[in-house]
């Protein structure tokens, strides 16, 4: 029997792998690098080779991580079950596992192949009456036995034939969709041209095209797939995997690279090989698959219910580079905070290093405290690598500079004092004329969350504060009084534009005063906040009245944001913006609900999945409007949650957390009753 320490690990594992499951197959927001969620995986292995008492049916090592997702198409049940692939680390497990197979099987030869980082797809072919195998459905993994029809999304990507000229009657293949570097740059420079938020990565950016509902999106969006196995088909094709793919090539389909091997010696010099392509791929690799190649004899090696027989992947170690230090930038965030950036050059090549396909020359160099800690500085030499792949990260000193570098004493774009904050590592500028927190400071006021003045986003606030039409929120007000030279400049565009863009200016004064409150950038005062502190106040002038204690007896309000909040009201220039702002009629009267009520006052309530008639948004909107507050994370704090179907982790959350759990009946019943 396990001991209570060890049950009480395995059981937090078990937890915490879910958790990353979720986010990796499901969400396709990952927190962690594989090579950290494989950590967790093997030693959850460990312990329950070691515990068996402990293993059950649903235990992470025996599932396939993912759920079907309902928005882009129905439900399929596999033909083939789609599993994963069990991982090793070293060579010495992949010898080893070569050796268990010849002694079973001292013929077998081996298929070594790349493991492309995107999603699998399974791909249905049936003969039709002109002779030739037709696409008919193409399938996302799902959780390995149900996946998605992504059919209409399929037939968009080039790599994917349509129409197969082979003499069988049906034939299912299976391959990797995956996302080029060049794609996903040029995907994430239209978004910040947009000024919208940026792909994490490849893999993500591609799970979530495939899953669009307009087919039209995934095309422009540039996916690509390799076929990597067949998963049905008659045994011409079937029956040895590389005669197979040879087969598939032929034919025209792109397959993955893979290479027959004999034996260990021939099969770790080909990892390698595939392990030296990495940096000169146009696509992510996380690892080399080896396969049985003789498809019969893959039965005689299984490896649990979650994984595929006869198969193991090499897990490569994380990239690493040694760079050298040239220049350490600061900048200047809206809050006033300091920011440093390290930029370098690869030691070896003096170019940018290439880390999982990608150039890096810029990694955040966080605080102060950190660039002491790893004693950066001009000339210093530092490993490099991603971490989650995802971020380039300095993972050491290897070589330290002469200096180590510090901060400015003064703010690097006003010259403005600057203070460190008590118990925290952060830096601020205090001038709140400071340039750079001004084009930031306004830019926020416009957003969709607080003033949401549509055509008022930071590049033309930059603008119009570098010609100086824009000091502060209320000189957005005082733009229609320079319309003409506006126009005359073209800074906003033509007649037309500039119109249009006044006219949401002066749309936005009747805004309610939680957006405006939210558009002030007081620190530590959000949406949420904001909404809260206006339920308390008819006016939004009188929080010029309220001392810091009186701040403190709105719910939720602490002893930092009732400071922020107490010197932003009590600050002589934000009181001189403020009163601006009334003179120039921008709404500050709070406008109470009639329908609004305080069924829900002191709750915190969580909506996940789909439900029956409310959206999401409509659903949080009536929370926040009987008093409760909308969260988006089930916590100990959550009072409820509003679950509608395909409710995922944040139910399993709520349930393992003892948390009360409504439908949306029970909802309208607590608030119309």
């Amino acid at each position: 029997m396990a001991s209570e320490e060890i049950r009480k690990e395995y059981e937090s594992l078990c937890k915490e792998i879910r958790h990353h499951m979720d986010l990796y197959y499901n969400q396709d927001e990952p927190e962690i690098s594989d090579y950290e969620y494989d950590q967790l995986m093997q030693r959850l292995k460990v312990i329950e080779k070691e515990n068996p008492d402990l293993v059950t049916a649903d235990s992470p090592s025996r599932i396939v991580g993912g759920v079907a997702k309902r928005e882009a198409g129905v439900k399929v049940t596999h033909n083939v079950p789609m599993l994963s692939i069990e991982d090793v680390f070293n060579t010495e497990d992949v010898t080893d596992w070569i050796n268990k197979v010849h002694e079973r099987h001292p013929d077998a030869l081996f298929s070594v192949e790349q493991k492309i980082d995107g999603l699998s797809m399974s791909l249905r072919y049936q003969r039709q009456e002109d002779g030739k195998l037709h696409l008919t459905l193409a399938e996302t993994r799902g959780d390995g036995l149900i996946g998605e029809d992504v059919t209409a999304n399929a037939l968009v990507i080039p790599d994917v034939k349509q129409v197969l000229d082979l003499p069988y009657e049906s034939l299912e293949l299976r391959g990797e969709v995956y996302m080029s570097h060049e794609a996903f740059e040029s995907f994430n420079e239209e978004q910040e041209k947009l000024g919208k938020k940026l792909a994490a990565n490849p893999r993500n950016l591609a799970a979530g095209t495939l899953r669009q509902l307009d087919p039209e999106i995934t095309r422009k969006r540039g996916l690509k797939m390799f076929v990597f196995n067949v998963q049905d088909g008659p045994d011409e094709i079937k029956a040895e995997h590389c005669k197979g793919m040879d087969i598939l090539e032929k034919a025209g389909v792109a397959t993955v690279f893979h290479r027959q091997c004999r034996d260990a010696a021939e099969v770790l010099k080909t990892i390698e090989d595939i392990g030296n392509m990495r940096q000169d791929l146009e696509f992510d690799l996380d690892g080399a698959v080896i396969k049985v190649d003789n498809t019969a004899w893959r039965d005689d090696f299984p490896a649990g219910s979650k994984y595929s027989s006869g198969h193991i992947a090499y897990k490569y170690p994380p990239e690493e580079r040694i760079v050298v230090m040239d220049e350490i930038m600061v900048d200047v965030g809206r809050t006033g905070k300091l920011t440093f950036t390290g930029s370098f050059h690869d030691r070896e090549t003096g170019k940018p290093a290439r880390l999982c396909g990608t150039s890096v020359s810029r990694a955040t160099l966080h605080n102060q405290d950190y660039i002491n800690e790893m004693k950066i500085g001009i000339g210093g030499e530092y490993k490099l690598f991603k971490s989650g792949e995802i971020i380039p990260k300095l993972n050491g000193c290897v070589k330290e500079p002469e200096m180590i570098y510090k901060a400015p004493d003064k703010c690097p774009v006003c010259g403005g004092h600057l203070v460190r904050e008590e118990d925290t590592a952060d830096i601020r500028c205090i001038n709140p004329t400071c340039p750079a927190q001004v084009v930031r400071t306004i830019a926020y006021f416009t957003s969709r969350d607080a003033m949401n003045i549509m055509g008022l986003g930071d590049t033309l606030v930059e603008a119009l504060v570098k010609e100086g039409y824009l000091s502060n929120y209320a000189d957005i007000y005082h733009l229609r009084d320079h319309r003409d030279e506006l126009i005359e400049k073209g800074i906003i565009g033509k007649e037309k534009n500039t119109d249009k863009l006044l006219g949401e200016i002066e749309k936005s004064k009747s805004n309610d005063p939680v957006r405006l409150l939210t558009g002030l950038a007081i620190r530590n005062v959000g949406k949420s906040t904001a909404r809260e502190i206006m339920k308390h106040f008819d006016d939004m002038m009188d929080l010029t009245k309220v001392t810091r204690d009186g701040f403190l007896q709105i719910p939720d309000i602490g002893e930092t944001t009732a400071g922020d909040l107490y010197e932003f009201f009590h600050d002589e220039n934000n009181l001189k913006i403020l009163g601006v702002m009334q003179e120039l009629g921008l709404n500050m009267k709070a406008v109470k609900d009639a329908d609004a009520s305080d069924k829900l006052s002191g709750m915190t309530v969580v909506v996940t999945g789909t439900l029956p008639t409310l959206g999401r948004k409509e659903a949080e909107e009536l929370i926040v409007k009987n008093g409760g507050k909308a969260s988006g994370s089930v916590s100990k704090k959550t009072s409820m949650v509003l679950a509608g179907e395909a409710a995922g982790s944040k139910l399993t959350k709520a349930q393992e957390l003892g948390i009360r759990i409504i439908d949306e009946a029970d909802f309208l019943n607590m608030i119309n009753s």
